[in-house]
């Protein structure tokens, strides 16, 4: 559904063509849901994905990636999310308020970036998000609870990345200072306000309070989770701190192993407890 949006966008003449067509696929969809075409239903659901998209789609390129139209996007996605029951909706919607405050991807040959220009707003965002959503998913439907369920997980996901960015980088805090200085020149002349470690120990802290947590409450998704981002920030620390050379390949080759063994032995003991 993701190819199809974007193949059609980039095929369009015009983002306002995108989104009137957009629009017209998304309408067609939510019609057959109302009705209640059960027979439908699987094509209803991809017709307002598709139309969901390339509407958002069209007007980032119209709004040209700007602040307002990213907002819009996301509070759109999110809506449509609801209506159409899709947690890709819902997760792009996340994704949409990421990039609200610069998050991006990027690729050019052989090389794949993951840009996040504000760790710290990052972190604290997703993680108010990540709770409220988890929150409120105890209180709703199950078709509804999956939503708010895809919406806590995505935030996690951005928390993290928010982290593995600033434990690299540190954060300048540019978005702030910008808001509180009228000069953007001088804003951007600052060197980082918060250094590497401050997030390469936060980090580590928060992966250990939250994976206590998902093992006392027995919440498999989220110490899987827990464990692989626990994985990627001691590798990104193991490799810049040693370098890359053949005793840290190995020593670092042997201890993945080990935590992998590890959680293996966790998610048997866990699904053993289940059944």
């Amino acid at each position: 559904m993701v190819a199809v949006a974007g193949g059609a966008i980039a095929l369009v003449p015009s983002p306002a063509t995108a989104i009137v067509i957009g629009a017209i696929v998304f309408g067609a969809g939510l019609a057959s849901i109302l009705s209640r075409n059960q027979a439908w239903d699987v094509l209803a659901q991809i017709c307002v994905v598709i139309g969901a998209l390339m509407m958002a789609g069209g007007v980032i390129a119209l709004g040209r990636g700007s602040l307002s139209a990213m907002l819009m996007v996301a509070v759109g996605l999110c809506v449509a999310s609801i209506i159409a029951r899709s947690s890709l909706l819902m997760a792009a919607s996340i994704l949409a308020l990421g990039a609200s405050l610069g998050a991006r991807t990027g690729y050019w040959h052989a090389t794949y970036a993951l840009a996040i220009y504000e760790p710290l707003l990052t972190i604290v965002l997703f993680s108010l998000v990540a709770l409220g959503a988890y929150q409120v998913s105890k209180r709703l439907t199950a078709d509804y609870e999956r939503l708010a369920i895809a919406a806590a997980r995505t935030s996690v996901f951005m928390v993290n990345f928010g982290f593995w960015i600033g434990s690299l980088w540190g954060d300048r805090l540019l978005l702030l200072r910008t808001l509180l200085q009228s000069d953007l020149g001088a804003a951007n002349s600052y060197t980082r306000v918060i250094v590497p470690l401050v997030f390469t120990v936060g980090w580590a802290l928060a992966l250990l309070a939250v994976g206590l947590w998902a093992v006392r409450a027995n919440k498999r998704w989220t110490v899987n989770v827990v464990a692989v981002f626990a994985g990627i920030h001691f590798y990104t620390q193991w490799f810049e701190i040693l370098g890359a050379n053949p005793l840290s390949v190995l020593i670092g080759g042997i201890l993945v192993l080990v935590f992998a063994l590890g959680l293996w032995k966790f998610n048997q003991r866990l699904a053993a407890a289940v059944s």
